[in-house]
């Protein structure tokens, strides 16, 4: 019988280390990186699964969003990579679009992003992503313009 080494009598709850979840960060957080449009979805969420938009919400944003290690625009091209990689998932894939234009990235690298992802994800899906992505930023430019004369 193999050796599993010394027994550690504490609880394998109490040697982890305890996750962050904070509902009302969660909340926070999803306002501020989601516009209403993209947030449109958890109402209709629901109506079908109640209770699913919060626990969602608070796990994500209150919980993986809080962790250290990576800046909101580090997240938002991991986002735009997994989603383009899963492919079908366009309503999502376009707000996460527009979520980048509001962490930082310009239409630029979003658009970089995607001709990055080519040789990894594949030219079919990387073409798909890259159309999904042009018609997010087409339809967000004239928002863009009347948020910077706010400025």
């Amino acid at each position: 019988m193999a050796d599993s080494g010394p027994a550690d009598p504490e609880p394998l709850s109490q040697r982890l280390t305890a996750a962050v979840l904070d509902r009302e960060e969660g909340y926070r957080t999803l306002d501020t990186l989601q516009d209403p449009a993209t947030q449109s979805l958890f109402p209709w969420l629901e109506e079908v699964a109640p209770g699913f938009p919060d626990w969602l919400i608070t796990v994500l944003f209150g919980g993986t969003y809080q962790r250290p290690g990576l800046s909101p625009r580090d997240r938002q091209l991991a986002n735009l990579a997994a989603l383009t990689a899963l492919g079908g998932v366009d309503p999502q894939l376009a707000g996460q679009v527009v979520t980048s234009l509001r962490v930082g990235l310009t239409p630029e690298e979003v658009v970089e992003v995607f001709v990055h992802l080519a040789p990894y994800v594949g030219v079919p899906k990387a073409l798909a992503g890259l159309r999904v992505a042009a018609a997010a930023l087409e339809d967000e430019a004239p928002r863009e313009a009347d948020r910077s004369d706010l400025r």
